[in-house]
């Protein structure tokens, strides 16, 4: 185990600074699990192959600066979930490689894991091999269908999930209208949950192992991270046998809540409550609505939705989005506009809370990434490596494992038939030069 951490180290680097972390784990959903650790303190030590490195360094255009004619790019895409990690590249089927790593488990206090369901077993860095090894361990596994079942043994993405799980049977516009259909969400949504379910899991499980001494077997799936956030279409079929199905941008059981046209283009107005939609009328000047049967409670509101958006939307017409942002909010009613990423970047919220992080890589280059979202008044997150380039770190991470000297990891590279990190960490400083 890394130590405990001092109070010093935990103002510095966040409540989980004395956390050791081996990240097998490549694309996006693994990534963003061990960013999330990384931003609240822990050490992440991120291994990838060589002659290549983590899958979605290459899921481009766009690329980082500097990338696009360089003979080794990294896409925009990578450094969205890789800040805070160190990068040591191995070619684990190698023995003497694969034994390293095990050993480093040894050391470790979470070892973080997207294979296939079994993959790893062939190289004794499977759960059941390396608790052997470190009862304590935290081994966390994300797959697309989890590490039983009928489908365990398939491979799963993001959109396959969207589409299993019936999220885009709630997402897109009815099959009536002009371009009706399911959609997916324009996100990776769904391994972006399973990141986030990925972080909880381990932060739970280090305080299960901290009170119990035990480490053990976390199992995260997409399909079952796209199911659980299903929350009110899954609920609606399986108490009431309802089917939500496609509602474009309206609401499945609110109303007015949706997309409306102003002077300059749209506004998002959302009334969830008969409270809300009282202030809503009042701020529109059409306080008979209040008393109007089709309008006076939420479900005849969305019983006559299309009449009721008919009457908003007229009575929107003579004022702005911006006009209409403040004079509604100040009535105490949710609404806000449709930014676009150059609006995003100069909202006043954003600038106050500084939610955009910019950090340098080598030769001065800026990366700018998303601050975590998740706020601390005593132990916040921190912000100390740029997302790594592959191998970066490899020889750094050795001396400080095993405390090997430069000759004793020259002698290593020259063991193993995988291509030398240090060669491929040179490499890529010749293709950013």
């Amino acid at each position: 185990m890394a130590g405990n951490a001092t109070s010093h180290d935990i103002e510095r680097a966040g409540p989980l600074a004395d956390i050791r972390v081996l990240d097998l784990t490549r694309v996006i959903a693994g990534p963003l699990a061990t960013q999330i650790i990384g931003d609240l303190g822990a050490d992440i030590v991120k291994i990838e192959r060589p002659n290549g490195g983590d899958d979605s360094r290459h899921i481009g255009p766009p690329w980082m600066p500097g990338g696009a004619e360089a003979k080794l790019k990294d896409s925009t895409y990578y450094h969205s979930v890789n800040r805070n990690k160190r990068s040591m590249t191995v070619d684990f089927s190698n023995p003497r490689w694969c034994e390293i790593l095990r050993e480093m488990a040894k050391r470790c206090d979470v070892f973080v894991e997207n294979f296939r369901p079994g993959t790893l077993r062939k190289y004794g860095l499977d759960y059941e091999n390396l608790k052997q090894l470190n009862p304590g361990l935290i081994y966390c596994s994300l797959s697309g269908f989890g590490q039983d079942g009928p489908y365990s043994s398939r491979s799963g993405y993001d959109y396959l999930a969207q589409g299993m799980s019936g999220l885009m049977t709630v997402t897109g516009h009815p099959e009536d209208m002009p371009g009706g259909g399911p959609m997916r969400v324009g996100i990776p949504l769904v391994d972006i949950l399973s990141g986030m379910n990925a972080a909880t899991a381990i932060i739970a499980a280090i305080r299960h192992r901290d009170r119990m001494g035990e480490g053990q077997h976390i199992d995260i799936s997409l399909f079952e991270s796209a199911i659980a956030s299903m929350l009110n279409p899954t609920s609606a079929w399986l108490n009431s046998q309802h089917s939500i199905g496609l509602t474009s941008n309206d609401h499945p059981s609110a109303a007015p809540y949706g997309i409306f046209e102003v002077d300059d283009g749209h506004l998002i107005i959302a009334t969830f409550s008969d409270r809300e939609f009282v202030r809503l009328a009042k701020a529109l000047g059409h306080e008979e609505w209040i008393e109007d049967p089709r309008f006076a409670q939420n479900e005849a509101r969305v019983a006559n939705r299309e009449t009721l958006k008919q009457f908003v939307t007229h009575a929107l017409r003579g004022r702005t989005r911006a006009e209409w942002t403040d004079l509604l909010n100040a009535a105490t009613v949710s609404c806000g506009p449709i930014n676009k990423m150059e609006d995003l970047e100069l909202d006043p919220q954003v600038i106050a809370r500084e939610i955009l992080v910019s950090m340098d890589r080598d030769a001065g280059i800026p990366v700018r990434t998303i601050a975590s979202p998740l706020r601390f008044s005593s132990s916040p997150a921190s912000y100390r490596r740029p997302p790594p380039a592959p191998g970066e770190h490899t020889a750094e991470i050795l001396h400080e494992y095993f405390d090997l000297t430069e000759e004793e990891i020259a002698s290593l590279y020259g063991a193993c038939d995988a291509d030398s990190a240090g060669r491929e960490h040179n490499r890529y400083k010749q293709a950013e030069t």
